[in-house]
């Protein structure tokens, strides 16, 4: 499969290709266009040119293009799925939800909108002061590889809304979903440059966008260093930028907790996409007293886990490459030395799992909280586990990395519940579940390196406007 970029509506082909790999086979997938400076260039200056009509246009008129697109994306859903799943490896019922839910966002933003007005300012009798929202204008959007569908609804559905036109930078390792959401906007009626996807390396592609002085807003998920970079480029041209840039996110277990709840929900969290998501609860810290049958429970999970191909439906599938399982064993080879290894920890070949990139579920008891296993992200399956005693050391525990994005609390208790809700220094905060099936209607991001500013609801749509405030002498 050979697939140009899509820039003002039309496909864009590059002499130099990425190929893209499938990462439950090893195998190619496709190849797509590696955009240099000049098709970067092409596509801001086709969303400018959009901009100029789209920023007036009514936003029932917006609304009802979002609502006809999110048809569009539940009408493909299995195709959609299929190409996500062979793109990033994760079971095909996860992309089937996460396409569903990238639906959701457009449908829930073409909502939001038509409900989204400015205030009046009683400032005195002989003055008229209004606010309005207005668009940034053109918006650039670097999203990562292992939601793409997903992160790709919650930013660019919220900056169609707003009256922005988008020029999106999926990641080399699966750019496939964002090229066909971007056919079917064209399809769904979107004008021509209101939506352009740019393919290509991080730093070419992804380089030359968040440089390019016809951008005026930023929206980024990635890793920390990517992150700096891009808030060096968005300094140098004083632009605004969102950041979500991962986490080390604990699931805190107290000693009242119901575990049949609990057990299923921390498994899912750290399993899910094999461990390779934001918000993973790569961090199991425990009340002491069912340190034992705690583990050993989420023990027997991981030894009960399906691992295979994203087509077969697992419940664990590969890494997105070679590198990543690189860097996740590295993890575990440290683990091996340093803690205490109850399941997992190596690396699947041969056999049913031919050259993809498996890794076995993987626990790790008596971890360090100040090791690299209890502060780095592994973004893998990875989970961590370590012993509290009180309140306070669990609340000393979930604050103690660099990380803030989000934490789940288990009790049965209220006091509790709500001293850790006010106390834990992250963006979301769940007690006796965990994440929130998909969210859209959810303000998301973190505190410290996890990132600043929001996506998804309401917020997520203020994110991508600004207020203009007129005063009017009477």
């Amino acid at each position: 499969m050979q697939q140009g970029a899509l820039v003002n509506g039309e496909p864009v082909a590059t002499s130099a290709g990425v190929v893209v790999i499938d990462p439950s086979t090893g195998d190619e997938l496709a190849t797509t266009a590696d955009c240099g400076a000049e098709e970067v260039d092409q596509a801001v200056r086709a969303a400018r040119e959009a901009l100029k009509t789209w920023r007036l246009t009514a936003p029932s008129e917006r609304a009802a293009l979002l609502r006809a697109l999110s048809a569009l994306i539940l009408r493909e859903v299995e195709p959609l799925a299929i190409l996500e799943a062979r793109q990033t490896g994760k079971p095909l019922r996860q992309a089937r939800r996460d396409t569903e839910i990238t639906a959701r966002y457009f449908d829930f933003y073409a909502s939001a909108i038509e409900t989204f007005y400015g205030t009046t300012i009683p400032l005195g009798e002989n003055v008229h002061v209004y606010t309005t929202w207005e668009p940034h204008g053109v918006t650039a959007h670097v999203i990562p590889w292992n939601y793409p569908l997903q992160i790709l609804g919650r930013s660019v559905a919220a900056a169609l809304a707003m009256g922005n036109c988008c020029v999106l930078k999926p990641a080399e390792e699966a750019p496939l979903t964002a090229l066909r959401v971007a056919e079917l906007a064209l399809e769904a009626g979107f004008p021509s440059g209101t939506f352009n996807v740019v393919t290509g390396y991080g730093e070419t592609t992804g380089a030359a966008l968040t440089n390019h002085p016809g951008v005026d807003h930023i929206s980024f998920t990635g890793s920390v260093e990517v992150g700096r970079i891009i808030s060096h480029a968005a300094a140098e041209h004083l632009i605004p930028v969102t950041m979500e840039l991962g986490g080390k996110s604990p699931n805190i277990v107290f000693a009242d907790a119901d575990m049949d709840r609990t057990v299923p929900i921390v498994v899912n969290a750290i399993l899910q996409n094999a461990g390779q998501t934001c918000s993973a609860g790569s961090r199991l810290l425990v009340q002491e007293s069912i340190h034992d049958e705690l583990v050993d429970l989420i023990e027997k999970r991981f030894a009960a886990t399906s691992i295979g191909a994203a087509l077969d439906d697992p419940d664990l599938g590969p890494l997105i490459s070679e590198v990543q399982r690189e860097r996740v064993l590295g993890y575990t080879e440290w683990a091996h030395r340093n803690a205490t290894v109850r399941f997992g920890g190596h690396a699947l070949t041969g056999g049913t799992y031919g050259r993809g990139f498996f890794v076995e579920p993987t626990l790790i008891d008596n971890v360090d909280p100040a090791s690299p296993l209890g502060q780095e992200e592994v973004f893998g399956p990875v989970l961590a586990v370590t012993s509290f005693a009180t309140i306070d050391d669990a609340i000393e525990l979930a604050n103690g990395t660099d990380y803030g994005l989000i934490a789940g609390v288990w009790t049965t208790n209220i006091s509790t519940a709500l001293r850790m809700s006010r106390d834990i220094e992250a963006g979301q905060v769940f007690v006796n579940t965990y994440g929130a099936s998909g969210g859209v209607e959810l303000p998301f991001g973190g505190f410290k390196r996890s990132g600043h500013g929001r996506e998804k609801g309401a917020e997520g749509l203020r994110g991508f406007g600004q207020v203009k405030t007129s005063v009017l002498a009477l």
